[in-house]
């Protein structure tokens, strides 16, 4: 099928933080704060007040935070989130790198000769 929005997901001026990164920030508020201290508070919209965890996205009124919160993207989001970050095993896996333990196959054959 392909990617969904290719070209909006491959440019770096929106580039999101990934699943793994927010997963950590749900999980560790010290994660969280770091991230929220690298951002100048003067750059970020609303003074960097209204935040969505989920999505890693700053927005400029209360109103427009809860907007978001009810759109298709924030859960698309969450549901991303709920599958959770790729593991190393899945990431082998995909590329053809696994062990493949299961019925051993029979190798030799047997020729009938009449």
């Amino acid at each position: 099928m392909g990617i969904f929005a290719k070209r909006t997901k491959c440019k770096t001026r929106r580039r999101l933080r990934d699943v793994d990164q927010v997963q950590k920030d749900l999980t560790n508020a010290r994660h969280l704060e770091l991230y929220k201290e690298t951002k100048a508070v003067e750059d970020l919209p609303g003074l960097g007040r209204h935040y969505c965890v989920e999505c890693a996205k700053w927005f400029d009124m209360e109103s427009t935070l809860v907007k978001h919160t009810k759109g298709k993207p924030h859960r698309r989001r969450l549901k991303e989130l709920k599958e959770g970050p790729y593991t190393h095993k899945e990431a082998d896996a995909a590329v053809g790198l696994w062990t493949d333990n299961g019925r051993p196959r029979n190798t030799t054959t047997e020729i009938d000769m009449m």
